[in-house]
């Protein structure tokens, strides 16, 4: 399946779900209150200084529950923002604006948050050849979403699910027998299944690594809990033959003296698996 088409397929189905989840059999509080006709505008008010992401989203959100809806933009995705700057005015009927406030604001609030997080590593990263990279520790559902946001704040996504890399960790090479048979099976399934997809493979320590520059036929190798003077060993065993990745145990205090040894892509599951949500609001305009 296309990745492009998998994304906009998962996001359609998320928002959709979330409808369901959040407005059951009606927002009864709307119904009540607030006729039918009632038209109004609400803005999107940032509370707290970052990275904004998911006005894309939120535009698909809004339009999803009533394309009537009308929104003027002010400040694009992968913008940095103030306290006080408005995003974003939304015209239209008021029972729609109240049903789809929580929802826009829940996925922007995270999408930020992501978003801010990754550029404060991106910027801690600049001058050096590596790049961030995002994981799989992802909230359930969220996932294109989240590594959207990565994106946004200039991160780059790793693989988006088991389906579009091979990815040897150490659990497979240990059930498999070995890093040699574990590359050999992956080689042989992409050449029966006529699959085109990079191989990558997790070492331990410098004997593993040492193993799979013998074997060879993978992609790139992800150095998993070594530390500097490993990693920069790790990097000279490499000679620029393979793509190299950092992983485990790299902190934001840390990442620069990674990325100075000369990888290729550090990973961080910090980026999406504990960040803190971009404080913002919509608010009604009063005339």
């Amino acid at each position: 399946m296309e990745t492009d088409f998998l994304k906009k397929m998962l996001t359609d189905e998320l928002i959709s779900l979330a409808f369901k989840e959040d407005i059951g059999d009606g927002d009864h509080t709307t119904l009540a209150t607030i006729p039918v006709t009632a038209k109004g505008n609400v803005q999107l008010l940032i509370k707290e200084d970052g990275i904004l992401a998911g006005v894309e989203i939120a535009q698909k959100i809004f339009h999803a529950f009533d394309p009537d809806l009308k929104i003027t933009v002010y400040i694009e995705d992968g913008t940095e923002v103030k306290r006080g700057d408005i995003a974003f005015t939304v015209e239209g009927k008021i029972q729609s604006l109240l049903q789809t406030e929580r929802l826009v604001l829940n996925v922007m609030q995270r999408m930020s948050g992501i978003a801010t997080i990754t550029r404060q590593y991106v910027k801690k990263m600049e001058g050096t050849k590596a790049q961030i990279l995002d994981t799989r520790k992802t909230t359930p559902g969220m996932r294109m979403l989240e590594k959207e946001a990565v994106r946004i704040g200039g991160g780059t996504n790793h693989r988006i699910g088991l389906f579009d890399m091979i990815l040897l960790k150490d659990n497979h090479v240990d059930f498999a027998g070995g890093i040699a048979i574990a590359i050999e099976r992956a080689k042989k399934y992409l050449h029966e299944k006529n699959k085109n997809l990079p191989i990558e493979i997790e070492v331990r320590n410098l004997n593993e690594l040492n193993e799979v520059l013998q074997t060879g036929g993978i992609d790139r190798i992800m150095l998993d809990n070594f530390d500097i003077e490993n990693t920069r060993k790790a990097v000279e065993m490499v000679n620029g033959k393979y793509k190299l990745e950092s992983s485990g145990g790299i902190t934001f205090e840390t990442i620069r003296e990674y990325a100075e040894t000369g990888v290729d892509y550090i990973s961080a599951g910090a980026l999406t698996h504990s960040v803190k949500s971009l404080d913002m609001s919509l608010k009604a305009i009063r005339h």
